[in-house]
């Protein structure tokens, strides 16, 4: 794989993909290239601010209110887990609960617990139980980043 950059003033950012033939990893490649444009807005200390979705490292619904995690910051989110679960399509945000996204990019660690339930580690040291019936969306993502 060869790549190549350069400042071209003036326009917006752009990235080509050339391939010889496409396969899973271009395929995984321009996914994960489409999915850095996408953000949420959030507030906080009375800002409003745009939370890149690498940044996210997990989305909970708590009392009602939506909150965005990420490495050191929490952010109040307006909108419905409906939204979030229609934008995240595709993405490393996987629901992992009935209230709670979690962003498969900062997993650390995953341990199995009591109940047929798991406990996922970020790498912020963050711990969130994964419910029994979304397990199979996070051995998709899995089995998706490992082709």
């Amino acid at each position: 794989m060869r790549v190549e950059q350069r400042q071209v003033k003036d326009q917006p950012l752009t990235v080509i993909v050339e391939y010889p033939e496409y396969d899973r990893s271009v395929d995984n490649l321009i996914s994960k290239i489409k999915n850095m444009s996408i953000s949420f807005t959030g507030k906080t200390d009375g800002k409003t601010v745009s939370i890149d979705i690498s940044d996210i490292y997990y989305i909970e619904n708590v009392e009602r209110k939506i909150f965005l995690y990420s490495k050191k910051d929490v952010f109040r989110y307006d909108g419905t887990m409906s939204d979030i679960e229609t934008a995240i399509n595709d993405t490393d945000l996987v629901r992992i609960s009935r209230t709670c996204f979690m962003n498969v990019s900062h997993l650390k660690e995953i341990m199995q617990i009591k109940n047929s339930h798991l406990e996922a580690v970020l790498d912020n040291g963050e711990k969130l139980i994964v419910s029994r019936k979304y397990l199979k969306d996070i051995k998709k993502i899995f089995r998706r980043k490992l082709l």
